[in-house]
């Protein structure tokens, strides 16, 4: 049975361990305080500061903090209710058709100037480290320029359904809005549900078949599993195009076991595929280790 909790007592749940729930750690840390990556925005450099004896935190680069309720409130833009949900004991309890994340354009609007095949170096250099061959990238993925808090930037592009943009060099992540799944269709039989581009990629890598003969969705983001329901619900209404399996590739961490075990218990032809890389994080770590980069 899932404790409820009151405000007064979610308050006592430590900020560091709430934002290891949401997917967040620590670039840095002492006895007394911890420094993660904002999950406002896309940044380099922690700017998020958790006060360890106080349980509060701040934003340094939004000017704005607070107890661990307001943190959940933010990053989730939930009511309440759900915050407390999210804070119980329970690390199943929170749904994951509740979890949203806002694009923040009051705080920096990424603005896409060109899209072409990507060439550049040092995209060709990063795929290079990560053990993507620049001939599989191409297959997904554009060069994209975009200019965000007024300089210009290149990245790999993965388009979404609701053609926003996830972005990724060597230095960065950062996405344009709108924000949502990806998804490549062909109109197959089998799904393939992944996190990230790069897990795109690796499979591509070290599954070629698999990889250009199913369906596949990139989340983008764990928080659009509720829109990926969606879609998922109105196939297996549909007896002609119903997927006869679902197969899971998601990472080796908390956030991913609970996606994994939400999905399963929601739909049987669900299937965790996470044993082929269980030491290590995610498939492109592990296709790393393979190839030795």
């Amino acid at each position: 049975m899932k404790r409820k909790i009151n405000c007064e007592t979610a308050r006592n749940f430590p900020v560091e361990k709430a934002l290891e729930k949401l997917g967040h750690f620590p670039n840095r840390e002492t006895e007394q305080e911890a420094w993660f990556l904002s999950p406002f925005r896309s940044e380099t450099q922690a700017s998020l500061k958790v006060s360890k004896r106080k349980n509060r935190w701040y934003d340094h680069g939004l000017g704005i903090g607070g107890n661990v309720i307001d943190l959940v409130i933010l990053v989730l833009n939930c009511p309440v209710k759900d915050a407390l949900v999210f804070l119980s004991d329970s690390p199943t309890s929170f749904s994951f058709q509740q979890q949203q994340i806002p694009f923040k354009e009051n705080v920096s609007i990424v603005d896409v100037i060109k899209i072409q095949e990507i060439m550049h170096p040092a995209l060709v250099q990063y795929l290079s480290s990560r053990s993507v061959p620049l001939s599989v990238a191409k297959v997904y993925c554009k060069q994209v320029w975009y200019k965000y808090n007024g300089n210009l930037f290149f990245a790999i592009g993965l388009e979404n359904i609701k053609g926003g943009w996830e972005l990724r060099n060597r230095i960065v992540k950062n996405c344009s809005s709108p924000k949502s799944y990806s998804l490549i269709k062909r109109d197959s039989k089998q799904l393939v549900i992944m996190e990230g581009m790069f897990d795109l990629f690796s499979l591509a890598v070290l599954n070629e078949e698999l990889a250009s003969t199913s369906d596949i969705i990139v989340l983008n983001s764990l928080a659009f599993i509720r829109n990926v329901e969606d879609y998922v619900n109105r196939y297996i209404n549909d007896y002609v195009n119903c997927y006869d399996r679902i197969l899971l590739y998601l990472d080796n961490d908390t956030t991913g076991d609970n996606g994994t075990q939400y999905l399963k218990e929601n739909y049987p032809s669900v299937t965790d595929q996470r044993e082929t890389y269980k030491n290590h994080k995610d498939l492109n770590e592990y296709l790393c280790h393979v190839r030795g980069s």
